[in-house]
């Protein structure tokens, strides 16, 4: 069965002086004010496209590699995943670089890492970005408190 998912935008004014609120329709948890400077300047209170894409990947890598894990039955305590995306005005989006710290007992380093790369082959999100290079930063095993 399928789910669907839906977010909606207002937009007022043209875009380097416009300014809008992007709604998370589905579930209703929050609405965000979005405009050009953000964006392409960085900084400010308002979200960005991309912040809220890098909050997308974040939360399906730190799915699919809690699978994965599973899988290998070695589930985790703990997953923190942080998501960069990055920006050019005139480009695109130009990339995004995962960095993942586990507390996962009874996995190496080694294994780890390989099942961070499956996630990120895996991770739906992933692969909706096909079009962009996505690769993985630091990977690390902490051990738990």
């Amino acid at each position: 069965m399928a789910v669907t998912s839906k977010a909606s935008t207002v937009w007022s004014g043209a875009l380097a002086d416009g300014h809008g609120t992007t709604s998370l329709d589905t579930s209703g948890v929050a609405t965000f004010e979005v405009d050009w400077k953000a964006r392409s300047a960085g900084g400010g209170t308002k979200t960005t496209p991309e912040e809220l894409l890098a909050a997308a990947h974040a939360s399906c890598f730190s799915m699919a590699l809690s699978h994965q894990l599973g899988q290998n039955e070695t589930p985790p305590q703990e997953l923190r995943v942080n998501v960069a995306v990055e920006f050019e005005a005139g480009v695109g989006v130009r990339g995004a670089v995962i960095d993942v710290e586990g507390v996962v007992p009874g996995v190496d380093e080694e294994t780890f890492a390989s099942l961070a790369e499956g996630a990120k082959a895996n991770c739906p999100i992933s692969k909706a970005l096909a079009g962009i290079e996505i690769r993985l930063g630091s990977v690390r095993l902490v051990p738990a408190a």
